[in-house]
């Protein structure tokens, strides 16, 4: 049995409970939360940056005074119109609605945030590599189910400081306004120790870390 399921169940469920409720009280965005990681690991050479599942826009306004250009790319209509929305003062950020392997490059940086495993990840991951100019990185946050003991005791750790790290983050009880458009969603599938031996397959030497807030990076610089 899982860790957290275990967690879950424990004492008849009151501590899940329990947290569960302090968990709504001081939300906080898994995915928002790694933006920091990426803006402190960005490539040397800043023209070009392409976000893949641009989503609402955020990390596409947040790399817009970092780059030349920024592309911000989601087949969703919903959230090209926020990121467009979001980026209507920014002249250098384009949102693209096609299929993002056919946004013109090449980039110095490509990011992924909660997207590689809505795709074909080795078919992905080789179109990354060709689309980056030498020297440029490809940065992105994932998940992936548990299944090794490392896997779970990752995930336990994530279940027991979320709401430690929601209650510094968000320190007031939220006040819920009206709901935003929410984000497509898929559950991963591909877990951890796949994951990874397909990364360093296509992208030899790349690092990819497991992380509190039930998710992973993956950094890689293509080599110059």
């Amino acid at each position: 049995m899982a860790l957290r399921t275990w967690a879950e169940e424990f004492a008849g469920g009151t501590v899940s409970s329990a947290v569960a409720r302090l968990n709504a009280r001081h939300p906080w965005n898994h995915n928002d939360h790694f933006h920091s990681w990426i803006l402190a690991n960005l490539p040397d050479r800043r023209r070009a940056a392409l976000d893949i599942g641009c989503g609402r826009g955020g990390l596409v306004a947040a790399l817009s005074p970092r780059f030349v250009a920024v592309c911000g790319n989601d087949r969703d209509a919903d959230m090209r119109q926020h990121s467009s929305a979001r980026c209507a003062g920014l002249p250098n950020v384009t949102i693209h609605g096609g299929t993002w392997s056919e946004v013109p490059g090449p980039f110095d940086l490509v990011t992924m945030v909660a997207v590689l495993h809505h795709l074909d990840v080795t078919d992905a991951l080789e179109k990354v590599r060709r689309s980056l100019e030498p020297g440029g990185r490809f940065l992105a946050v994932g998940l992936a189910p548990p299944r090794s003991a490392r896997d779970h005791l990752w995930d336990l750790a994530s279940a027991v400081t979320n709401p430690m790290i929601g209650y510094v983050k968000h320190p007031w009880p939220a006040d819920y306004g009206a709901p935003a458009t929410p984000v497509p969603i898929k559950d991963p599938s591909m877990p951890f120790g796949e994951l990874r031996g397909i990364v360093l397959d296509v992208m030899p030497g790349a690092s990819i870390r497991h992380r509190l807030g039930f998710r992973h990076t993956i950094a890689w610089t293509k080599p110059s």
